[in-house]
């Protein structure tokens, strides 16, 4: 019940209700399924290169 109430709380404050105001616009699809099929390319890629050696 105290985190019902603190949520609650948190929820109606002034920083919960302009940050609710500002307007998001649509999500890259490319930030969760890059071209490379990894999130870090360059890491993925010096991973691949020392595996091989």
């Amino acid at each position: 019940m105290l985190i019902v109430g603190i949520a609650a709380r948190q929820a109606a404050s002034p920083t919960a209700a302009v940050q609710a105001g500002f307007s998001r616009g649509a999500i890259d699809p490319k930030l969760f399924a890059p071209v490379h099929g990894a999130f870090n390319g360059p890491m993925a890629d010096a991973l691949t290169r020392w595996k091989q050696e």
